[in-house]
Formats: C-alpha cells, structure tokens, sequence
C-alpha cells in the first residue's frame, strides 16, 4: 500500500466516523475508497465494518450525556439490533461474492435515496414529538418499532450505509423524545450492529488488517469531532457528498 492510498484511507475513516456520529451513512466514504484501491467488494465490506466499530465507540462516548437514563428502553433494541447483526453478517458470509456485488448496489440505491429523504424524514420526526414531554427517557419503543430495529440490524450486518438514517427514522417516529437523545440511541445502536458483525469478521472472514486499523484510528478521530461539533456541518453539502461517493461506488461496483 502506498502512502497516498494510506492516507487517503485515513481521511475517509474520519469523515465516516464523523458522518456516522452526526446522521449515518459515512460507509458510502470508506467502502468506494477501498473499491477503487482494488480490494474486493465482500474483503471491503467486512474490512470496513471492523474498522469503523471505534468510531462509533467514540462517538457514544461523546454523547453520553444524551445517552442517560436510557438504558431501559435501550436494551430491548440493543437486543433485537444485536441478533439482526448476527443474522445479518451470517448472510453476507454465506451468500456467494456474486450475490453481494448484485445486492449491494440496489442498497447503496436505497442509501441514496434515504439520504435524499433525510430531511422530509428529520421534519416527520419533528412533528412526531411534542414538547414537555413526562419521563421521555423510560417511554418503550414498541414491538413494530422493534421489529423494525432488528431488520436495520440485518441490513448493518450485511452492508450498513445509512443505516443510521433508517434508525433515526424509525426511533423518531417510535420515541417521543428530543432529537438529539433520539440521535445519541441511533448511534450506540449502529455501533453495536458493527461491533457484532465486526467481531464475526475478524474469526471467520478474509480482514484486510492494514486498511481495517486505518479506518479505525481515522473514524474514533470522526466520531470524536462528530459528537462535539458535527451537527454544524451544512446539511445540504453534506447529503451532496454523500451522493456523489455513492454514485461512484455503484458505477465501481456494476
């Protein structure tokens, strides 16, 4: 690996664990950035699931505070996440490398499309909650909700871009709650679905190490910068990014 492709795996890791913290979707960086250094799609994908589990680490850590007095209604979702996760990375091992290179641009699609709804999906959420809200922290997401957690688990562990998109639309609409306690859940849970998967990978897939601890220590430096200050990056500009990688990613992989 060359120094060029070092850093450029570095730069990605940050941006994706600063994305991932903020709203969901940075794999749409890491995973056409190790497409076009020549890695296959499945060695990239579990590559970049394993690297990006500091990030989302981090960034738990830096919403802690927005994290209390969620354990309650969290472990029921970090339960049904976790299994999703499991079921989830099974597939993507079991599954021939055909079927991921033909499945995984029609999800980069749905990631697209997920990012372009984000804000009719963030003003659905708004309208959702109401202010003054009793005891928020202990309301129960409910089974529909639930159920709908661990489907964005399967769909983590077998890719995962915007998945955190699809779990702040999914806990805005179940939960009552403020947005950025909604968005502080979002990431424990994303990060557990690639904390799972992750730890599945490193026993029985094909790591590709060096690009994996690139992207590690790059998405803990994202998250830490997503949790303190990545809620000011430009929505716009970002969604126009997020396109643009995306759209090369599926021309990289048809």
């Amino acid at each position: 690996m060359s120094l060029l492709h070092a850093v450029a795996i570095f730069g990605a890791g940050i941006i994706a664990g600063t994305i991932n913290t903020v709203v969901g979707s940075g794999t749409l960086f890491t995973f056409p950035i190790l497409l076009t250094f020549g890695y296959a799609p499945v060695v990239a994908n579990v590559s970049n699931t394993v690297g990006l589990v500091p990030g989302s680490v981090s960034g738990a850590l830096g919403y802690r505070r927005e994290l209390a007095g969620q354990t309650r209604r969290g472990l029921p979702l970090a339960i049904a996440s976790a299994t999703g996760a499991v079921v989830g990375s099974v597939l993507l091992l079991t599954l021939p490398a055909s079927a991921f290179k033909a499945i995984v641009p029609a999800f980069i699609c749905i990631a697209l499309v997920a990012i372009l709804l984000q804000p009719r999906l963030s003003r659905a959420v708004r309208a959702r909650r109401h202010e003054g809200v009793r005891d928020a922290g202990t309301q129960q997401a409910g089974a529909l909700a639930t159920v709908a957690v661990f489907g964005s688990g399967v769909y983590g562990g077998y890719f995962g871009a915007a998945q955190g998109i699809l779990l702040l639309a999914i806990l805005g609409l179940a939960l009552d709650d403020e947005l950025q306690r909604i968005n502080a859940l979002k990431v424990v849970l994303a990060g557990l679905v690639n904390l799972i998967a992750g730890l599945i990978f490193v026993f029985v897939a094909n790591v590709a190490w060096l690009p994996a601890l690139l992207i590690a220590v790059g998405s803990t430096v994202g998250g830490v910068i997503g949790a303190r200050g990545g809620r000011r990056l430009p929505p716009w500009a970002l969604r126009a990014v997020i396109i643009v990688v995306g759209i090369v990613a599926i021309v990289r992989l048809l």
